[in-house]
């Protein structure tokens, strides 16, 4: 198996160089990846019923012999109507077609079909509109829907799927221990792959699922007690001089209680005999860059160094920007790298971390790469964690000798989820504003009101300051949800002329990204308008509109990070949600927002009216990237998962046992946040 992870995509039949940037672009470069690039549904065939017991407007499924294969007719418009009729046995209903003389040669009269699709009623008479349709002696009972890119829909993906599932070898080496599945009456890997993507019943279907969601959630805790156990050795840097209250006087502004308390925490973490193991979760705003500033302060203040790795060399920037300010006038040299550093600086950079004159490091990625050497890393720090995988937070501790290691994340979750998905970390929690900030207002409007919302974000315009507007698509799509570039155009030629309008969105390249960020930051753009991909990201404290179209399709975690983008200063700020929802849950969202901007409490109301599948979404915000489990569904399998491997690490800590060879190198493939696939 581990070799179909080594085996590009290519080698299946028909993807060519063009195909497999497609696959890539849904996560399956290899055909490994492709194995476990699950289907997002299923349509279920194997329950076909007359067409006069269908619903109006629910796809089902209707066998049926065709009477008349459908003929062309010709509409106003210019469009080609094709139809025909078929016979269910009790009734005789039209198929209808357009622009499809392809249907004309694929259906023939008298032999039988299975067509799936909505049943329509004209004159209280059903019929069918483009229905897909199957021989009915070789229909599968079940069929996968995957997620599609535009070039490459769900029928290519499937074909794709059954070459990958002949490259399977006879004996699938399993990650998962035979007396584990046995205890937990879970099916073997092969055959948990080939009913996950093809199953015979709904029942294969749901035993796939389960021993999937279970393996997921088992190497993922896996992976965090690992972690824990294997790195919580001897301390090689006890930190016993506390220069917080030093640190403390350097600031503009008084620091809250939560800042204390977590800094208090973390220093005390640095004394022990044990590196430091941390994460400092806060509600967007709560002063995180502070906590963190502290602890390279206590680093360097010991003798050591301190490195902070961000997700964006534009974040990465702002956090150089605001640790210089801190330690200005200081002895304390802080230096910035990045992807983008000139080679001179470069290596003069290198050199200071070498031989340990610069203190701090403050970086991206490139903080990882050869050639990186610090003279003395005490300290990594990690900001927005969901950008980086243990995998990498353990590359970064890897510059030093047994580091401290804090990480942060602007996702608030409730205590007890926290602690069971980031079982190999400490946790500290900032609860309190920094002074000085004004709680953002937020009110939900009808798509009626959008005109009078834009006149809104005119008048900060003229007045200096600036609005984000979020979008669902990026481009124009099949339905009448807002796009990017679309919604962009109309503002600058209908709504909003004269204004200076941006637009950022996930399939621009990362510099293009940066560079519209970095105008819109120092004051370039009036407005940005932008998807989700702002949620994290620089503090621009002159934004002080966001305005969410479509608001409905977000859940209340994401809703409260798109806000958290505005009232960074000190002037209001505004949250316009702007939606047309008349359902009991989007209604319920919306009033959550409106009455509230602490961020724990949002994070509870969603447990509530969600469960906490909320925090496990396509950007996963902030939690390991998961591949089938959810946690709306799925939380009794994550203690199982835990309880299971908590027991199996007791009886084998390092997983030497014969075996458990084969799941130590999956857990260390995982990078302790993706599943084994």
């Amino acid at each position: 198996m581990a070799s179909l992870f080594q085996t590009p995509i290519t080698a299946l039949r028909g993807v060519g160089e063009k195909k497999a940037k497609l696959f890539e672009r849904i996560g399956a470069p290899t055909v490994g990846d492709l194995l476990y690039t699950f289907p997002r549904g299923y349509e279920d065939l194997s329950h076909p019923i007359p067409i006069r017991m269908a619903s109006p407007d629910q796809p089902c499924a209707v066998r049926a012999f065709v009477t008349r294969t459908p003929s062309a007719v010709r509409v106003h418009g210019g469009v080609t109507l094709y139809r025909g009729f078929a016979d269910d046995g009790e009734t005789v209903f039209p198929l209808t077609y357009f622009n499809n003389p392809y249907i004309s040669h694929a259906l023939h009269e008298g032999e039988e079909y299975l067509f799936y699709g909505k049943v329509t009623f004209l004159h209280l008479k059903p019929g069918m509109t483009t229905p897909e349709f199957f021989p009915a002696a070789s229909c599968p009972p079940v069929r996968p829907i995957y997620r599609q890119t535009e070039g490459l829909n769900s029928r290519t993906i499937q074909q794709a799927m059954k070459q990958a599932l002949l490259l399977l070898p006879e004996t699938v080496h399993d990650p998962l221990p035979e007396d584990l599945r046995e205890s937990h009456g879970l099916c073997p890997l092969r055959q948990a792959l080939e009913d996950i993507h093809f199953p015979s019943t709904m029942q294969a279907l749901e035993e796939a699922k389960r021993r999937l969601i279970f393996e997921e959630l088992f190497l993922l805790q896996i992976s965090l007690l690992l972690l824990k156990n294997g790195e919580r050795g001897e301390s090689g840097w006890r930190m016993t001089q506390d220069a917080t209250e030093e640190f403390w006087q350097l600031l503009p502004f008084t620091p809250t209680g939560a800042q204390r308390r977590a800094v208090r925490e973390a220093v005390a973490d640095m004394a022990g005999d044990s590196p430091m193991r941390r994460l400092v979760q806060g509600d967007v705003g709560s002063g995180k860059t502070a906590v963190a500033a502290a602890l390279c302060w206590q680093a360097a203040k010991n003798g050591a160094q301190a490195a902070l790795m961000a997700p964006t060399e534009l974040l990465a920037r702002q956090h150089f920007a605001t640790l210089s300010s801190f330690f200005s006038g200081t002895d304390v040299h802080t230096v910035l790298l990045t992807g983008s550093t000139p080679k001179k600086e470069r290596a003069a950079i290198l050199a200071s971390l070498a031989d340990g004159s610069a203190q701090v490091a403050v970086g991206t990625h490139a903080l990882l790469s050869e050639g990186v050497e610090f003279a003395r890393l005490a300290l990594a720090v990690t900001d927005e964690q969901h950008r980086f995988g243990v995998g990498q937070r353990s590359a970064l501790t890897a510059k030093g000798r047994s580091p401290h290691m804090l990480v942060m994340s602007a996702t608030p979750i409730p205590r007890t989820l926290a602690l069971m998905l980031y079982g190999d970390l400490d946790l500290s929690v900032l609860d309190e504003l920094p002074p000085g900030r004004t709680p953002v207002l937020t009110y939900a409007i009808s798509s009626e009101k959008r005109r009078r919302a834009l006149g809104f974000l005119r008048r900060h315009a003229q007045e200096g300051r600036q609005s984000y507007i979020i979008c669902p698509m990026i481009d124009e799509g099949d339905d009448d949800r807002a796009s990017v570039t679309e919604y962009a155009a109309r503002l600058r030629t209908e709504e909003l002329p004269g204004l200076r309008i941006g637009e950022l969105h996930g399939r621009m390249k990362p510099a293009e990204k940066e560079e519209v960020m970095g105008r819109f930051a120092c004051g370039d753009l009036d407005i940005l308008v932008s998807t989700t991909v702002v949620e994290v990201g620089v503090d621009v404290p002159n934004a002080v509109v966001m305005m969410i179209e479509n608001a409905e399709r977000y859940g209340l975690s994401q809703l409260h990070q798109l806000r958290g983008r505005v009232g960074r200063g000190s002037q209001q700020s505004y949250c316009i949600l702007v939606t047309d929802a008349q359902n009991q849950e989007a209604v319920s969202r919306m009033r959550v927002l409106c009455s509230t901007t602490d961020g724990f409490r949002v994070a509870d109301e969603d447990l509530r009216l969600r469960g906490p599948g909320d925090f496990f979404g396509s950007r996963q915000h902030g939690l390991p990237t998961l591949r089938i489990a959810d946690m709306a569904e799925d939380l009794a399998v994550l203690r199982d998962a835990q309880d299971a491997a908590a027991a199996l690490l007791r009886a084998d800590p390092t997983l030497s046992l014969p075996e458990h060879r084969r799941l130590r190198r999956y857990a260390q493939r995982t990078g302790g946040g993706q599943t084994s696939g």
